[in-house]
């Protein structure tokens, strides 16, 4: 089974979050830059090269710089010549991405659950995705989807397991012997923060 073409996509960008505290002191956490290009857009292009291209985008903390991104780069990207004695701009190139974006308030306090609360009647009628707007992963949606659809269920949660946090030192008495690269967690899984969910769930 392969996701349809007009399955809608939510993504929570709307939360204070606290970490990476000394980042996000100065911008918000979706807005974090990863070569050049903010975290939140990184997601969108991941969701795109599965063929989805409509996205709910919740926001809330911070919300207008958001929006102002995405403003600036629809209409500064690319080549322009301005003819200034006419105030005629003429533009050449510059967004590629086809995307629709629904950039929606849902409130500077609002919890996870209360935002996609109101996004419901965007979201209402068919399955839909929710991820949040943080946090990057290389997650198959066709493969969550057909999972979720398999399963039958009302809801559907990736689970992964984290790295670990620090490389290992192997000594020979007091010397280093050499080093361990870091190796997966072997304890517990965490939210992949990739979801599915059927419309039921606003009941």
């Amino acid at each position: 089974m392969r996701a349809p073409a007009n399955l809608k996509i939510a993504i929570l960008a709307g939360g204070m979050g606290s970490r990476p505290a000394e980042e996000t002191e100065l911008k918000l956490k979706p807005m974090v830059e990863i070569g050049g290009r903010p975290i939140l857009w990184h997601i969108l292009k991941h969701y795109a090269s599965y063929g989805h291209r409509e996205f709910f985008i919740a926001l809330g903390y911070k919300g207008d710089e958001i929006k102002r991104y995405f403003l600036d780069r629809a209409r500064l990207s690319g080549d322009m010549a301005l003819r200034a004695a006419r105030g005629e701009l003429q533009r050449c190139g510059g967004v590629t991405e086809d995307w629709t974006l629904h950039l929606i308030d849902t409130g500077r306090d609002t919890t996870t659950g209360g935002r996609v609360k109101r996004l419901e009647a965007d979201l209402r009628g068919q399955t839909f995705m929710v991820t949040y707007g943080d946090g990057v992963a290389d997650v198959d949606s066709h493969a969550l989807l057909d999972f979720h659809k398999h399963a039958g269920c009302l809801a559907t949660v990736t689970a992964v397991r984290p790295p670990a946090r620090f490389g290992g030192l192997i000594f020979d008495g007091d010397r280093v012997a050499k080093f361990s690269e870091k190796a997966q967690s072997g304890e517990g899984w965490i939210h992949g923060g990739y979801l599915v969910f059927e419309p039921e769930l606003f009941d």
